[in-house]
């Protein structure tokens, strides 16, 4: 299984064995899930970015994509309308290149300094795609871990040990499901 994700995936600020797709491989290994974990999470990606590496991505065989993008733009206040035109374009090309290849999408939010238009519309948007592509949409990858000063490291953005535990507990449950179908 392929995590394509911004630095959440990477794990910045952490070993890399405490970033939450090494703890996802451990939960796999431990329930018996036959899969191996590849982080290919990049700091401060965005998803046109996400867009125009996911060809050098998929030239290895992938059984199942989790895409984690479109924090950065959320964060950058970029248009809603391009982000979900990479985020279809991402899982198109991974339709393509992959076809028995299973998609997950992550959901994200945008930081309510924003307005609270384009942070509904930003929710919203994940949902959409996930809907218009029929893939699976993962809870909100910092559901129990966004603004909780334990949870993070000093930036108040990315999680510490303890926050990419929570993370992947969030993740683990239906991505486990998804595995097994």
């Amino acid at each position: 299984m392929l995590i394509v994700g911004t630095s959440l995936t990477a794990g910045l600020g952490l070993d890399p064995e405490a970033a939450y797709p090494a703890l996802l491989q451990r939960l796999a290994d431990s329930a018996h899930v036959a899969i191996e974990i590849v982080n290919a999470g990049v700091s401060g990606e965005t998803s046109a970015g996400a867009r125009r590496r996911i060809g050098w991505l998929l030239r290895q065989h992938v059984d199942a994509l989790v895409l984690e993008t479109g924090a950065n733009d959320g964060l950058r206040g970029l248009d809603i309308d391009s982000t979900r035109a990479n985020l279809r374009a991402i899982v198109g090309e991974v339709k393509r290149a992959q076809p028995g290849a299973r998609v997950l999408l992550v959901q994200m939010e945008a930081p309510p300094n924003l307005g609270s238009r384009y942070t509904r519309d930003f929710h919203a948007m994940f949902e959409q795609v996930a809907r218009s592509e029929q893939i699976i949409l993962l809870p909100f990858l910092l559901r129990d871990v966004a603004g909780r000063a334990g949870l993070n490291q000093a930036d108040g953005i990315h999680p510490n040990e303890a926050g990419s535990k929570v993370v992947a507990a969030t993740l683990w449950p239906r991505l486990e499901v998804a595995l097994r179908r």
